[in-house]
Protein backbone atom coordinates (compact mmCIF):
# COMPACT_ATOMS: atom_id res chain seq x y z
CA UNK A 1 0.00 0.00 0.00
CA UNK A 2 1.38 3.42 -0.98
CA UNK A 3 1.26 6.28 1.51
CA UNK A 4 -1.18 9.01 0.63
CA UNK A 5 -0.29 12.63 0.03
CA UNK A 6 -1.96 13.59 3.34
CA UNK A 7 0.15 11.07 5.24
CA UNK A 8 3.38 12.44 3.72
CA UNK A 9 2.33 16.02 4.46
CA UNK A 10 1.61 15.10 8.09
CA UNK A 11 4.90 13.24 8.37
CA UNK A 12 6.80 16.24 6.97
CA UNK A 13 5.02 18.57 9.42
CA UNK A 14 5.90 16.33 12.38
CA UNK A 15 9.54 16.17 11.27
CA UNK A 16 9.71 19.95 10.87
CA UNK A 17 8.19 20.45 14.32
CA UNK A 18 10.66 18.02 15.88
CA UNK A 19 13.58 19.84 14.27
CA UNK A 20 12.33 23.21 15.47
CA UNK A 21 12.09 21.90 19.04
CA UNK A 22 15.59 20.44 19.11
CA UNK A 23 18.07 22.81 20.69
CA UNK A 24 20.33 24.47 18.18
CA UNK A 25 23.99 24.41 18.98
CA UNK A 26 25.06 27.91 19.78
CA UNK A 27 28.77 27.49 19.44
CA UNK A 28 31.49 25.63 17.68
CA UNK A 29 33.82 24.15 20.29
CA UNK A 30 37.21 22.75 19.32
CA UNK A 31 40.89 22.57 20.15
CA UNK A 32 40.16 20.79 23.41
CA UNK A 33 43.10 19.82 25.61
CA UNK A 34 43.45 18.50 29.18
CA UNK A 35 46.73 18.33 31.04
CA UNK A 36 47.52 15.00 32.69
CA UNK A 37 47.22 16.88 36.01
CA UNK A 38 43.68 18.13 35.26
CA UNK A 39 41.29 17.13 38.03
CA UNK A 40 37.70 18.37 38.23
CA UNK A 41 37.64 17.73 41.98
CA UNK A 42 40.60 20.09 42.40
CA UNK A 43 38.71 22.75 40.39
CA UNK A 44 35.62 22.20 42.55
CA UNK A 45 37.58 22.49 45.79
CA UNK A 46 39.35 25.65 44.60
CA UNK A 47 36.19 27.44 43.46
CA UNK A 48 33.12 26.19 45.33
CA UNK A 49 31.68 29.07 47.34
CA UNK A 50 34.53 31.36 46.25
CA UNK A 51 35.37 34.01 43.70
CA UNK A 52 36.98 32.71 40.52
CA UNK A 53 39.06 35.17 38.55
CA UNK A 54 38.56 35.66 34.82
CA UNK A 55 41.19 37.42 32.74
CA UNK A 56 39.70 38.86 29.57
CA UNK A 57 42.36 39.53 26.92
CA UNK A 58 41.13 41.47 23.92
CA UNK A 59 37.62 42.60 23.12
CA UNK A 60 35.21 39.96 21.78
CA UNK A 61 32.81 42.72 20.66
CA UNK A 62 34.87 45.34 18.77
CA UNK A 63 31.79 47.51 18.16
CA UNK A 64 31.58 48.09 21.94
CA UNK A 65 34.09 49.84 24.18
CA UNK A 66 36.21 47.15 25.94
CA UNK A 67 34.94 48.07 29.42
CA UNK A 68 31.31 47.81 28.28
CA UNK A 69 31.95 44.46 26.58
CA UNK A 70 33.67 43.10 29.71
CA UNK A 71 30.91 44.38 32.00
CA UNK A 72 28.28 42.77 29.78
CA UNK A 73 30.06 39.40 29.69
CA UNK A 74 30.43 38.91 33.44
CA UNK A 75 26.70 38.34 34.21
CA UNK A 76 26.37 36.14 31.12
CA UNK A 77 29.23 33.94 32.34
CA UNK A 78 27.72 33.86 35.83
CA UNK A 79 24.40 32.63 34.47
CA UNK A 80 26.16 29.93 32.44
CA UNK A 81 28.65 29.01 35.19
CA UNK A 82 29.85 25.45 35.77
CA UNK A 83 28.47 23.43 38.71
CA UNK A 84 30.53 24.72 41.67
CA UNK A 85 28.92 27.65 43.48
CA UNK A 86 31.54 30.05 42.22
CA UNK A 87 31.35 33.76 41.47
CA UNK A 88 33.18 35.00 38.40
CA UNK A 89 35.18 38.20 38.94
CA UNK A 90 37.70 40.32 37.09
CA UNK A 91 39.14 41.55 40.41
CA UNK A 92 42.70 40.71 41.29
CA UNK A 93 43.90 40.27 44.84
CA UNK A 94 46.76 42.34 46.22
CA UNK A 95 48.83 39.25 46.75
CA UNK A 96 48.97 36.62 44.05
CA UNK A 97 47.24 33.52 45.41
CA UNK A 98 49.09 30.22 45.34
CA UNK A 99 47.96 28.16 43.66
CA UNK A 100 46.58 30.79 41.28
CA UNK A 101 43.50 29.32 39.61
CA UNK A 102 41.93 31.44 36.87
CA UNK A 103 40.19 31.33 33.52
CA UNK A 104 41.84 33.31 30.72
CA UNK A 105 39.65 34.21 27.75
CA UNK A 106 41.61 35.42 24.73
CA UNK A 107 39.50 37.02 22.05
CA UNK A 108 40.63 36.26 18.47
CA UNK A 109 43.79 34.53 19.67
CA UNK A 110 46.74 34.26 17.30
CA UNK A 111 47.04 30.83 15.71
CA UNK A 112 50.41 30.12 17.37
CA UNK A 113 49.24 30.91 20.92
CA UNK A 114 49.22 27.98 23.33
CA UNK A 115 47.74 27.43 26.78
CA UNK A 116 50.94 27.40 28.83
CA UNK A 117 52.04 30.65 27.17
CA UNK A 118 48.66 32.21 28.03
CA UNK A 119 48.97 31.05 31.66
CA UNK A 120 52.38 32.77 31.81
CA UNK A 121 50.72 36.04 30.78
CA UNK A 122 51.39 36.23 27.04
CA UNK A 123 48.56 36.96 24.63
CA UNK A 124 48.62 37.69 20.92
CA UNK A 125 45.72 38.44 18.64
CA UNK A 126 44.69 38.15 15.02
CA UNK A 127 42.02 40.15 13.21
CA UNK A 128 38.59 38.70 13.84
CA UNK A 129 35.57 38.75 11.56
CA UNK A 130 32.84 41.21 12.48
CA UNK A 131 29.85 39.69 14.24
CA UNK A 132 31.69 36.53 15.37
CA UNK A 133 32.73 35.90 18.96
CA UNK A 134 35.91 33.82 18.91
CA UNK A 135 37.40 32.83 22.29
CA UNK A 136 40.39 30.77 23.36
CA UNK A 137 39.57 29.66 26.92
CA UNK A 138 42.39 28.44 29.17
CA UNK A 139 41.89 27.20 32.73
CA UNK A 140 45.19 27.91 34.49
CA UNK A 141 46.79 26.71 37.70
CA UNK A 142 49.77 28.99 38.26
CA UNK A 143 51.72 29.01 34.96
CA UNK A 144 50.30 25.72 33.66
CA UNK A 145 47.27 25.13 31.45
CA UNK A 146 44.99 22.55 33.07
CA UNK A 147 42.49 22.57 30.20
CA UNK A 148 41.67 24.65 27.16
CA UNK A 149 39.30 24.92 24.23
CA UNK A 150 38.28 27.34 21.53
CA UNK A 151 34.71 28.50 20.98
CA UNK A 152 33.00 30.68 18.43
CA UNK A 153 29.49 31.81 17.62
CA UNK A 154 27.87 34.56 15.57
CA UNK A 155 26.98 37.40 17.96
CA UNK A 156 27.59 41.13 18.14
CA UNK A 157 26.82 41.86 21.80
CA UNK A 158 27.00 40.13 25.20
CA UNK A 159 23.21 40.07 25.51
CA UNK A 160 22.77 37.90 22.40
CA UNK A 161 21.33 34.55 23.65
CA UNK A 162 23.97 32.69 21.58
CA UNK A 163 26.69 34.09 23.86
CA UNK A 164 25.07 32.52 26.93
CA UNK A 165 24.78 29.21 25.10
CA UNK A 166 28.41 29.51 24.00
CA UNK A 167 29.52 29.81 27.63
CA UNK A 168 27.29 26.93 28.77
CA UNK A 169 28.85 24.65 26.17
CA UNK A 170 32.38 25.99 26.66
CA UNK A 171 32.28 25.57 30.45
CA UNK A 172 31.10 21.95 30.10
CA UNK A 173 34.23 21.29 28.07
CA UNK A 174 36.86 23.38 29.89
CA UNK A 175 35.62 22.25 33.32
CA UNK A 176 34.71 18.69 32.38
CA UNK A 177 33.76 16.29 35.15
CA UNK A 178 34.00 13.14 33.05
CA UNK A 179 35.44 10.21 35.01
CA UNK A 180 37.80 9.46 32.11
CA UNK A 181 39.83 12.57 33.03
CA UNK A 182 40.28 11.65 36.70
CA UNK A 183 43.88 11.14 37.75
CA UNK A 184 44.52 7.42 38.33
CA UNK A 185 41.29 6.54 36.47
CA UNK A 186 40.96 2.82 36.01
CA UNK A 187 44.08 2.12 38.04
CA UNK A 188 46.29 3.03 35.07
CA UNK A 189 47.63 6.11 36.83
CA UNK A 190 47.80 9.53 35.18
CA UNK A 191 50.63 11.59 36.57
Amino acid sequence: MRPTFGFLTTLAAVAAAALSLSPARAATIGGTFYAVQYDFQEFWTATDGKSFRVVLAGNPFPALPPAQAAAGLLPVMQTAKPRPALTFTYDTSREEPRPDYRLVLVSNAANDLNGDTVCKGTTRFKPGPAGIVNLFAVYCRNDMAMSMATASTPASSPDDPKVSLLFRELFMVVFSDTPALKPNAGGMGRR
